[in-house]
């Protein structure tokens, strides 16, 4: 029998075939790596967020207590000064009607009083008089010594609260700036893989954020929802060749960047003077713009709902401080963009 023949390329091609698939699911990891360090940081930023603003509102609340419990503070004391500016009167008056039965009396026991008397009754009828009034003077003191007593204890109180207010106070204070300072430096993070892909020309690819929960009645919204207006559409500056063709909201890095209406994503890119920036079809013929961009988390050809988080605003390409450059154009080139603000106020969402 003939031995097989072997063809010479046969064992290296084998060699190669082997090599790939070995290498492969090494690729593919390192691959998904990357891109959950990249959602990583963006959903680390956006949590940030919230936290930064539920201890923001923990400790403006904790302040107002405070202040609240510090007014009911002052209440004590005025309503404490009160009854003892009415016991000293009482006292005032007791001491009088002493003196004067000092006086009338001569001191003598009642019984020489009554002796001497020129009318015994009358004086019995004084005695008993004085004794009442006495009594009441007394019930009254007691009934002042009490009631200061009780505001002394309730002051006392309020001031321990005050105190426990003062200190909550102050550790929401300290979890507000380390929330803060933790949100700084994601911001940073994220930018700079911001600059990084812009600098390459490349983008990352869309990471993954857990999305908000959508109004079903929103047909238009802003593109983000909290901010202040900067540079406004048609104004002027060194930083464009002719006249702003957009609107920009100054917002920290990181925040969520909404898509404006229903639409699809017909650009996603990375470099140039816009940094990375998500251009999205609507319709009616028009197209939204958001550019300076630090991360898109929605791919080309995807569609889009309104209010949907499409991006995470940032400071890339040509840009001089954290915004979002908002665009509205006839076309999905530059060269074709119309005043965003009267669009949107149009559709029934004001800009201010």
């Amino acid at each position: 029998m003939r031995s097989p023949r072997r063809h010479p390329l046969l064992v290296p091609a084998l060699l190669c075939a082997l090599a790939v698939l070995v290498a492969r699911p090494t690729d593919a990891a390192g691959v998904g790596r990357r891109k959950d360090g990249d959602s990583g940081i963006s959903a680390q930023v956006v949590r940030l967020y919230q936290d930064a603003a539920l201890a923001t509102g923990r400790y403006q609340a904790g302040r107002q207590e405070a202040e609240a419990q510090r007014a009911r503070e002052q209440w004590f004391e005025e309503l404490l000064g009160r009854e003892r500016r009415e016991i000293a009167v009482l006292h005032e008056g007791l001491g009088r009607i002493a003196r004067a039965q000092y006086r009338d009396g001569g001191g003598l026991p009642l019984t020489a009083q009554i002796i001497f008397a020129a009318d015994p009754a009358e004086l019995m009828r004084g005695q008993h008089v004085f004794s009442r009034t006495t009594l009441a003077l007394d019930n009254a003191v007691e009934k002042s010594r009490r009631a200061e007593a009780r505001l002394a204890a309730d002051e006392a109180k309020a001031a321990a609260v005050r105190r426990r207010l003062e200190r909550r106070s102050a550790e929401l204070a300290t979890l507000k700036r380390d929330i803060e300072r933790t949100l700084e430096e994601a911001r940073g993070q994220l930018q700079g893989q911001a600059d990084a892909s812009v600098a390459a020309g490349s983008c990352r690819g869309a990471v993954r954020l857990d999305q908000p929960q959508q109004a079903a009645e929103q047909t238009w919204v802003t593109p983000v929802a909290a901010y202040e207006l900067s540079a406004g559409f048609g104004s002027g500056g060194s930083h464009w060749a002719s006249r702003h063709t957009g609107q920009d909201f100054a917002v920290p890095i990181g925040t969520p960047v909404r898509a404006v209406g229903a639409g699809r994503v017909v650009k996603v890119s990375c470099g140039g003077a816009f940094g990375i920036e998500i251009v999205i079809e609507h319709t009616g013929g028009y197209y939204t713009q958001y550019a300076h961009l630090a991360a898109v988390t929605v791919d080309q050809g995807q569609s889009v709902a309104p209010g949907q988080w499409i991006a995470q605003s940032g400071t890339s390409g040509n840009s001089t401080g954290p915004h979002l450059h908002f665009e509205v154009r006839v076309t999905p080139e530059a060269g074709s963009a119309v005043d965003p603000v009267p669009w949107l106020a149009a559709r029934g969402t004001p800009v201010g």
